[in-house]
């Protein structure tokens, strides 16, 4: 149990029978009447955010959350199995937990959180940016690099983004997962 004196950015909340994230909040004290906590929350299983007025003093539970890397190991008809890199303990997570899987190959690694009580998987987080092989495009021409034009293209992962024209299959390309866009290409040695 914590009250709102003890609220800080990061700290989760069990609040209306859900796992909720304080992501910003703010001690106000009007000229007239009790003090409150202003308080923005971000649901750790769905990523909805909500804003949430708190009593001063108000008390409420706290949940332990903890990050651990783990491997995308494969995926079937029981789900998207994943094996934790400290343990290798090997676990499945449905599907539609997994947001952005077409920026995850077999043996990428990923954030997941747990709910350190329940031991249960809350939200899986990939990194911002991945590199990734491309495996199918149409072949770039000659002199075309200035036009700034783009073409789709087909990584390994299975996801489309457009790349500049030079960008060839083979190609190692570094792409940004939250906007799903070309960043650049990546020198291989």
């Amino acid at each position: 149990m914590a009250n709102t004196s003890d609220f800080r950015n990061g700290l989760t909340l069990v609040w209306n029978n859900d796992l909720w994230t304080i992501i910003e909040f703010l001690h106000v004290k009007p000229g007239k009447g009790g003090a409150f906590v202003r308080t923005k929350l971000k649901n750790v299983k769905n990523g909805k955010v909500v804003d949430n007025t708190f009593r001063a003093g108000e008390k409420v539970d706290t949940a332990r959350i903890e990050r651990r890397k783990c491997q995308l190991l494969y995926e079937d008809d029981l789900g998207i199995h994943f094996m934790n890199q400290d343990t290798y303990e090997q676990f499945s997570i449905r599907p539609e937990m997994v947001s952005l899987r077409e920026y995850i190959k077999d043996g990428g690694l990923v954030d997941i959180l747990f709910h350190a009580e329940t031991e249960q998987p809350l939200n899986v987080e990939i990194p911002s940016t991945v590199e990734l092989v491309v495996a199918e495009t149409e072949p770039g021409i000659k002199g075309d690099t200035a036009t700034g034009a783009t073409k789709p293209a087909t990584l390994e992962s299975g996801a489309i983004v457009n790349v500049p024209l030079f960008i060839n299959e083979g190609d190692t390309i570094r792409v940004n997962t939250e906007e799903g866009k070309y960043v650049t290409r990546v020198a291989t040695s």
